[in-house]
């Protein structure tokens, strides 16, 4: 039995919203919002940060099946460089949200800031991904959808080892980088390389 709350207002039907990647180097960031049943349980279910990708594989199609509405909001490398990355969290959970087949009454946010989407509430809660089971399993889906785009292109560049490192700022992706220099899904207005926090002092 998962030790999460199973809601913030009882009551509301809400929807748990988180996103991944945002500190990555590559790639897009990856939000997700979901409607879990008032019953649903798993003992497994936690923060995705905390599981092992094993975990988080077994939890995805479990929580894809047995949730109310579940949907995944996707913003670009490019869009990230034209609107700042909080920004397109933001968004990203915007998407999600958007196509949701029920219209939830609360939303659960992840962190400590967000952009009201219209006419529905919402609760901003620091580490709500480990305290809430619909944050959590928004967690989850976020970082495993993400997870799937990455190694999709990693395929086509091989050399940065997304596979692997999944586009966050690794000693090997940032060794790829200085060595082949940034493809078309890095984020041009990230620090790719420490040192160009020295060129631009």
């Amino acid at each position: 039995m998962s030790e999460l709350k199973k809601y913030h207002q009882k009551g509301m039907l809400e929807a748990g919203c988180d996103e991944a990647g945002r500190g990555c180097l590559a790639g897009p960031v990856v939000a997700a919002a979901v409607i879990l049943p008032p019953r649903f349980d798993h003992p497994l279910l936690n923060d995705s940060k905390k599981l092992s990708e094993k975990h988080r594989e077994l939890l995805r199609p479990i929580i894809e099946e047995k949730a109310l509405a579940w949907a995944v909001g996707i913003v670009s490398e490019r869009e990230i460089d034209e609107i700042n990355i909080l920004n397109a969290s933001f968004l990203a959970m915007h998407r999600a949200i958007d196509q949701l087949k029920e219209r939830p009454e609360l939303l659960l946010i992840d962190g400590n800031r967000f952009k009201a989407y219209p006419e529905i509430k919402h609760a901003c809660i620091i580490k709500g991904d480990s305290i809430y089971r619909s944050i959590a399993a928004a967690s989850i889906l976020a970082k495993t959808h993400r997870d799937e785009i990455m190694e999709t292109l990693h395929a086509k560049y091989e050399v940065y080892a997304w596979k692997k490192n999944k586009g966050y700022p690794t000693a090997d992706h940032r060794e790829a980088i200085r060595s082949h220099g940034a493809c078309e899904h890095h984020r041009m207005s990230f620090t790719l390389l420490p040192e160009q926090l020295v060129l631009n002092f």
